[in-house]
């Protein structure tokens, strides 16, 4: 672990549109961004485990979709972080934006009948997502792509609050919960970008151990990872009970969430 400042590594100069606080290769000289490309394994292995669960319960395959397209933003982020490459870049932020889409789509749908599929908002959604991709790809403006992200959060934020105020109240801690841990990344995500420089200057005084806490890009991701992740247990919980399956929420090792869910009661 070198000294906080930004060093010469092993992909070279960087050429992606935006570059974080994280200073560049001081950690490792193959990873650029050491911290924020190694808390990208919250958006990869969590979901990988929750579409095995989903898939040995015979669950519909959106949420299979759902799971895997949260491990493709873990592993974009990852490739991107690691190399601040303008490709790598893509592979993070457009994986975002097809997510959302996906995210959408569960949960509009939450309230159909087994294995129904909407071909008109999956016409919809499929269209948006090419439409903001020729666009982002041609316009190349980081902003662009995170007012459409932050649009499809809200779509997906005010779809959540109407479930758990009208439909499965008992469900507020858990939408609560995705929805708290999710802003606290964004809030995390504001103070990298906003005290950018004095951040830097405190880890300057610090052993690196301890600066590495003050990267908080990495806590966006794991707060956002985190919060996403309980997105889909949300949304999985609400389908299975419309459909009078039996999900209950287990903590593995007492700590991290689960959705095991059992079939129907025979009548």
């Amino acid at each position: 672990m070198a000294p906080a400042a930004d060093r010469a590594g092993y992909w070279g100069a960087p050429t992606s549109t935006l570059e974080w606080c994280e200073e560049n290769y001081a950690v490792s000289y193959y990873i650029a961004e050491f911290w924020n490309t190694v808390s990208n394994l919250i958006f990869i292995l969590p979901p990988i485990y929750g579409a095995i669960q989903t898939y040995k319960d015979g669950l519909e395959k959106r949420y299979l979709a759902a799971y895997f397209c949260l491990t493709a933003v873990g592993l974009g982020s990852w490739c991107f972080h690691m190399t601040l490459k303008y490709e790598m870049q893509l592979l993070d932020e457009l994986p975002m934006i097809y997510s959302c889409c996906v995210f959408v789509y569960c949960l509009y749908e939450c309230f159909k009948h087994k294995n129904s599929v909407n071909y008109p908002l999956l016409f919809v959604l499929i269209t948006f997502s090419v439409i903001v991709s020729i666009i982002y790809l041609n316009l190349k403006e980081p902003v662009f792509h995170q007012i459409v992200y932050g649009a499809l959060v809200s779509i997906i934020v005010l779809r959540s609050v109407y479930i758990v105020l009208w439909v499965y109240p008992w469900l507020r801690g858990l939408g609560y919960t995705s929805l708290s841990v999710f802003l606290m990344g964004f809030f995390f995500w504001n103070v990298d970008n906003i005290f950018c420089d004095k951040l830097r200057g405190l880890r300057d005084k610090m052993p690196p151990v301890v600066g590495a806490v003050t990267q908080f890009h990495a806590w966006w991701h794991i707060f956002t990872g985190l919060g996403s992740y309980l997105h889909i247990l949300l949304s999985l919980y609400t389908r299975t009970l419309f459909l009078k399956y039996r999900p209950k929420v287990k903590f593995v090792f007492g700590i991290w969430p689960i959705l095991l869910v059992e079939p129907p009661k025979k009548q």
